[in-house]
């Protein structure tokens, strides 16, 4: 199924399809250790290079129906992604990251939350899967509130962090 690149508004942010251009503040978020850290495919630090090819790729990954990458914004600025990928069998892994700055204020929520429609109503998703670091107890709390329900809690290796961590997944069930 194709689905239209389009962006999606919420209350306070506008998610638009990624595009190249969106790598250079990708890199400046992901500068942040406290950001990279949470994240397990990110590298620390951050390569320009990698973050540009995968940018540029982005587009490609849409059309393919490999992955829909979200630009977030609010007041016209990138403060972060969210994202499905991974995606086999109508599931996708739904995945996000904001800049430091907007930690705390709701918007992984609100765009997480906008992504999860997406998936479901435009996609035709049959389900969600996620997961986060242990300790990114604020990842678990946006997931909880999104309804996504516990599976279980694996080792994997984190590339930020160099070294086997314990993960947290989670599954949300559209179809029930």
């Amino acid at each position: 199924m194709t689905v239209a690149r389009r962006s999606l508004r919420t209350e306070r942010l506008v998610l638009r399809p990624t595009i190249a251009a969106d790598a250079d503040r990708a890199f400046a978020i992901q500068s942040e250790w406290d950001v990279a850290r949470m994240l397990r495919m990110a590298s620390f630090p951050p390569d320009l290079q990698e973050i540009r090819r995968w940018f540029h790729d982005q587009p490609r990954e849409w059309l393919a129906g490999e992955a829909y990458r979200f630009a977030v914004e609010r007041e016209g600025r990138m403060i972060g992604l969210v994202d499905i990928d991974e995606i086999a069998d109508r599931v996708g892994s739904l995945g996000y990251w904001f800049d430091l700055a907007a930690w705390g204020h709701g918007f992984a929520f609100e765009a997480a939350r906008s992504a999860v429609h997406f998936a479901r109503e435009d996609a035709g998703f049959e389900g969600l899967k996620s997961g986060h670091a242990v300790d990114n107890v604020a990842s678990g709390r946006v997931l909880a509130k999104l309804g996504f329900s516990f599976i279980d809690t694996v080792e994997v290796f984190s590339r930020s962090r160099g070294e086997m961590i314990d993960q947290r997944r989670y599954a949300l069930n559209f179809t029930t």
